[in-house]
């Protein structure tokens, strides 16, 4: 029985994984690129799994990434200032933790990446609303839900998937993907 599982598990995480867009992701890779070369600064958030995916995101693209480049990558997950955090969450509202952050730091055409598996988490739709209204480019990566954040996404990267674990997972890859373009050069 648990052979049989783990079988199906691996089968529903190649699924998964053969749901990414090629194409969004390249997308993504050019705008990150562009955002590079003209020196601005990237945010992201997400939620629980998320969050530590955003940690890592940003890991990967100010060390690693940034080393490869001619000029560092200007990024900051806004996950990773918990006194913050817990200071708006009491203060204001917990929808209010990363949008009070970009409030603070984020100007008009800098980048916001997200990443939820339901596409509907209240504080990420009320930091992308925020976004697109002050005209910054908008990176939406969510599961098969997809969810509010659908509809104010500049770029939407899906997975088609609704189980929390493989969706983490495979944006994972995709942000994985994201960094080691640039880590291994293979833009032209």
């Amino acid at each position: 029985m648990e052979i049989e599982w783990i079988e199906d598990y691996i089968k529903a995480q190649h699924l998964a994984l053969e749901s990414i867009d090629r194409i969004r992701v390249k997308e993504v890779i050019d705008v990150l690129s562009q955002a590079n070369a003209t020196g601005k600064k990237i945010f992201v958030c997400g939620n629980g799994g998320n969050a530590a995916n955003a940690s890592h995101f940003t890991t990967d693209l100010g060390k690693n990434a940034s080393a490869a480049m001619p000029k560092p990558f200007r990024v900051m997950s806004i996950n990773d200032n918990v006194s913050w955090m817990t200071a708006i969450g009491n203060d204001f509202s917990y929808d209010d933790v990363f949008v009070c952050q970009l409030m603070n730091h984020a100007d008009t055409g800098d980048l916001l990446i997200t990443s939820s598996v339901s596409g509907s988490s209240p504080n990420v739709v009320k930091a992308l609303e925020w976004a697109r209204e002050k005209g910054m480019t908008t990176i939406v990566l969510v599961g098969g839900r997809r969810g509010k954040c659908v509809e104010l996404a500049d770029y939407l990267l899906v997975v088609e998937e609704t189980h929390y674990g493989r969706v983490e997972d495979v944006q994972m890859h995709i942000l994985h993907m994201l960094c080691y373009a640039f880590v291994e050069k293979t833009i032209s």
